[in-house]
């Protein structure tokens, strides 16, 4: 029988479209807010690890906390949103990404390392709940739209993920006025953003798009939604048989993968090159430390807009040219990425170039790979193998985290990005074998 999903847009019945804009208008509403939470642990928690310990070599351990948390939290999380539903679900990772966020505050004022990484995992839940509502915008949506209405929630993150950055300066000065340094300052736009984003998700999210789902494809006379998880539900045992019974589901997972890999890698030792560059005499940028925040925060605002200012156009192109064409031309916006910055290691023009790109990479091989994955595993599986893709990309996020650290000292920045190179050309060959089938 054929379900609503695989009905032309003209053809479904108004209620069901009227539940997806809803559905969609909360999601991207929500991101807004949660990107500024996210923002600023992004730009200065390698800035924070640095102070705290005094070495480079730890200058990956806040992402990597963050990225390690996400991973750990993406099936907990995917299985919650099975039982209770995805506003249950989004709703509590953004409530202890909140409490996060006052634990990177506090970190300063406690010269703590082990209450930085708290406070950061506690913040990688918030991460994994946004990488769910890019999934969540699937769930009502039809094949024909899919890829576009994935990318309007990714989308959405750009001016709260854009915005987070540049509140450093602000945060830093409002900060004060609480008597808090000027790196925990930043925060308290980072608590405000995830208790507003809960609250438009408690909202907008009545009914559930999940349970919509659910009625809907009884309507239809099709199966609910994973029902040989059982007991098990939302193990990663059970997921992977669901990713092994779902063809095109490990080229769809690896594309994002190695994406988050790269970028994560490439993006986190970012600011912690950009300070070295400022702190080297005779170098263009030397005599700016006091302002290296600033230079930081822009940089990466930068590379957050390249990652989804482009999302919803990203999306529908993906929808109209196929998605596997999508993910193979994301790899090679990533090749050029970490070819423009290491070339151009040295200049700060060249980074930066090198990073926006590098976000526009990461959002093409996402988008198009997170609506492959949804196209080829059938309804009642997918939430499921979500869970699985998002657990594995935010491993590849806390081994780029961590190692990048480690690679940065060891190959250089211009290094670090060429070794990118394997993992990226790798996952264009799948692109091109799937293309050619």
């Amino acid at each position: 029988m054929t379900t609503s999903e695989h009905l032309p847009a003209m053809q479904r019945p108004p209620e069901r479209i009227r539940a997806q804009s809803r559905t969609v208008s909360a999601l991207s509403v929500a991101q807004l807010f949660s990107g500024v939470g996210n923002g600023a642990g992004l730009a200065i928690g390698s800035l924070m690890a640095v102070e705290l310990t005094g070495s480079n070599v730890f200058a990956g351990a806040a992402t990597a906390a963050i990225s390690v948390a996400g991973a750990l939290s993406a099936l907990p999380l995917a299985a919650l949103a099975v039982k209770r539903g995805r506003r249950v679900a989004l709703s509590s990772g953004y409530f202890l990404a909140a409490l996060g966020a006052v634990g990177m505050m506090l970190a300063p004022v406690a010269n703590s390392f082990a209450v930085l990484l708290v406070g950061a995992a506690l913040l990688g839940v918030g991460n994994a709940a946004n990488l769910q509502a890019r999934f969540a915008a699937t769930d009502l949506a039809d094949d024909a739209t899919r890829g576009r209405d994935l990318g309007l929630v990714v989308w959405a993150i750009t001016i709260g993920a854009v915005a987070g950055p540049n509140l450093i300066g602000p945060g830093a000065a409002l900060g004060e006025r609480f008597g808090l340094p000027p790196m925990s300052g930043p925060f308290l736009f980072s608590v405000a953003g995830m208790l507003l984003a809960i609250i438009v998700l408690n909202i907008g999210l009545r009914p559930d798009p999940i349970d919509l789902a659910r009625d809907w494809d009884r309507a239809d006379g099709v199966a609910p939604n994973a029902p040989e998880v059982g007991r098990r539900r939302g193990s990663l045992v059970n997921g992977l048989v669901a990713v092994r019974a779902s063809p095109g589901a490990t080229l769809g997972i690896s594309t994002i993968v190695v994406a988050h890999l790269v970028m994560v890698g490439v993006m986190s030792m970012t600011p912690v090159h950009l300070k070295d560059m400022a702190a080297t005499p005779g170098h263009a940028m030397h005599g700016g430390t006091a302002d290296i925040l600033v230079v930081v925060g822009f940089v990466i605002s930068l590379h957050i807009a390249g990652m989804y200012a482009l999302s919803p156009f990203i999306g529908a192109f993906a929808d109209k040219i196929g998605q596997p064409r999508m993910m193979l031309a994301g790899q090679c916006v990533l090749v050029a990425a970490v070819l423009v910055s290491g070339i151009g290691a040295d200049s700060r023009a060249a980074v930066t170039v090198g990073l926006v790109l590098l976000g526009v990479g990461w959002s093409m091989a996402t988008i198009s790979g997170s609506a492959f994955l949804a196209e080829r595993v059938e309804r009642r599986r997918r939430v499921l193998v979500q869970g699985v893709s998002d657990t594995f990309m935010g491993a590849a996020g806390a081994i780029g985290a961590a190692g990048s650290g480690l690679l940065l000292a060891w190959l250089g920045f211009a290094g670090l990005g060429y070794l990118c190179l394997v993992f990226i050309l790798v996952v264009a060959l799948f692109c091109v074998r799937e293309l050619k089938k």
